[in-house]
């Protein structure tokens, strides 16, 4: 058990932190003796601690005036280097000097952030920032661009793991990775041109006309585009005309036909928008015209139907629900009727958002919003691969959006080759092998005919994530996996040992894969008794089926 002694103003985001780390932990309680104890921000020293003792601190604690250690403090926007990793901190950081522990350090003085040493006779850590405010930063401002490739709050959660192990502290974990499976992969489509024929001669159509002309001949010489797919736009956009007068098909419809032969039984989230021709609004007032689109969800109820008639889920492409609840409650009731269906989540048009935008939703009945990502790149805007509750939310979850297809080959933003898009992808992949989580892919209703034609690319996305053993879930389906996960409660009454371990869990079973049971610094893998081991096997019944999955 870790007794956590902070700020009380991060209380709400300390219960988040060991909702994304789960293993035992509770506020620090002076009658109790812990065998961790984590001080962070300016909370003073405790010394109710059997074993270890861990400080976050951008200042010199006591402990370091005592030890006449030599401290120097930096200000924010700094880089770390944890064994051979960089990642970012926010706030402002805290060196020491001397014969410190090197695996941390600062990029720029090469200097260690890490100090280890005894203090009346507990082994005691400093480490030089504080974790709490960085894990706010990540939760309510998110990453720069700059720092969009690195999942930096999964870095604190795997440098806190890594002190537990080293220092021979017996804890357990529940990882963010489905049993049977290397992470999860949700699937996504935004619909907002489920058909060409309904422009007439507007800034989409002249759009189209040029990337399909001018625009697919500089993307050929500049590697980006094969010849046959330039052949192909030149023919389309040569067709156009007779489509526009409906004299030939229109080849942006068929969308959910042209995916469900790709995905092959995956399941996948279409995000539908709700009122044709409506721009929406902005904090400031009417959002940009641009904004608006040429249908809504009645025009295709029909697709919808049959979305959802083969196993996938239909999700709200919100307009103003981002703004309030009365307009986040109309948006849903219109996808709602349309689609004779429930809608859970929500992904706004442009990905507008707002720090109380969760707790909008929410009040509207929605159980997860996807928004959270970039425009114009591909990463982990919050610094997590976990789907995680926002700070202004009670229950609602976020589901992180880590790729966008035209982030990744449009000019404007990354303008990479199809190429290029799959090395990207694959470094992400590798992040979510290592750290669990969920993989949020979303590829556009019309990316897959002219003049994108990015249907390869896609291919080979769920290719990569079908070999590395992803279980492929709708929106729904991961927000419920982690809700599961969250629900589960440590009952740990000894704090000398892990072997009173209990679980409850609150959620009732459903079709959806079990969960893991990482115990670390056994000495002997049956100290874990047996009959403790079988009532977490029996609390799991299908929905989250533990098993002893590693033993360090």
């Amino acid at each position: 058990m870790i007794g956590v002694k902070a700020n009380r103003e991060d209380d709400a985001v300390i219960a988040e932190f060991f909702e994304l780390f789960k293993t035992p932990w509770e506020f620090w309680q002076p009658e109790k003796k812990y065998e961790v104890l984590l001080i962070a921000g300016d909370s003073e020293s405790e010394e109710n601690t059997n074993g270890l003792v861990l400080r976050y601190a951008t200042s010199a604690t006591p402990w370091d005036q005592w030890k006449r250690i030599p401290a120097d403090i930096k200000g924010s926007g700094r880089y770390l280097n944890y064994k051979g990793t960089q990642f970012p901190i926010y706030g402002n950081v805290h060196t020491f000097a001397g014969n410190c522990a090197a695996d941390l350090i600062d990029e720029e003085t090469h200097r260690p952030l890490l100090l280890d040493g005894l203090q009346k006779g507990n082994r005691s850590i400093s480490i030089g920032y504080d974790l709490f405010n960085e894990v706010r930063t990540l939760l309510t401002q998110g990453q720069p661009t700059s720092n969009a490739a690195i999942p930096t709050l999964e870095m604190h959660i795997a440098l806190l793991r890594d002190l537990l192990v080293a220092s021979g502290v017996r804890f357990i974990e529940i990882p963010p990775v489905p049993r049977g499976h290397s992470f999860i992969a949700c699937l996504t489509h935004d619909i907002d041109h489920p058909r060409i024929r309904a422009y007439k001669w507007d800034h989409t159509i002249f759009g189209f006309v040029f990337r399909s002309t001018i625009g697919s001949l500089v993307e050929v010489i500049c590697g980006r585009m094969s010849l046959r797919n330039v052949v192909l736009n030149w023919s389309t956009a040569l067709r156009l005309p007779f489509v526009l007068s409906g004299f030939a098909p229109d080849f942006w419809e068929g969308f959910a036909e042209r995916y469900s032969k790709i995905e092959e039984g995956i399941p996948s989230t279409y995000f539908v928008i709700p009122f044709m021709g409506y721009a929406g609004r902005t904090v400031e007032g009417k959002a940009s015209p641009l904004r608006s689109s040429k249908y809504g969800a009645n025009d295709i109820a029909r697709e919808m139907h049959e979305i959802v008639s083969k196993g996938n889920e239909v999700g709200l492409h919100g307009l103003d629900a981002w703004l309030d609840p009365e307009s986040s409650q109309k948006e849903l009731n219109e996808i709602r009727a349309a689609g004779g269906t429930s809608v859970a989540g929500v992904r706004m048009h442009w990905l507008f958002f707002k720090e109380d935008s969760p707790a909008i939703m929410e009040a509207a009945g929605a159980e997860y919003d996807s928004t959270i990502g970039y425009r114009e790149t591909v990463g982990f805007r919050s610094g997590t691969t976990q789907v995680f509750k926002p700070l202004s939310a009670k229950r609602l979850l976020e589901l992180p959006l880590h790729v966008m297809d035209t982030a990744l080959f449009y000019r404007a933003y990354l303008g990479l080759s199809h190429v290029g898009a799959i090395k990207r992808l694959s470094r992400m992949l590798d992040d979510l092998e290592k750290f669990g989580g969920c993989f949020t892919i979303n590829w556009h209703d019309r990316s897959l005919a002219p003049e994108r034609n990015w249907e390869w690319s896609y291919r080979e996305i769920v290719k990569s994530l079908r070999e590395r053993g992803a279980w492929f879930a709708t929106a729904r389906q991961a927000a419920g996996w982690f809700n599961a996960r969250r629900s589960i409660v440590f009952d740990c009454n000894d704090a000398e040992s892990i072997r009173r371990l209990g679980c409850r869990i609150a959620e009732p079973e459903i079709d959806r894969p079990g969960m893991q049971l990482r115990v670390y610094n056994l000495q002997d893998s049956s100290e874990l008794g047996t009959e403790e081991f079988a009532n977490a096997q029996k609390a799991s019944n299908g929905n989250a089926g533990f098993y002893r999955s590693h033993t360090y």
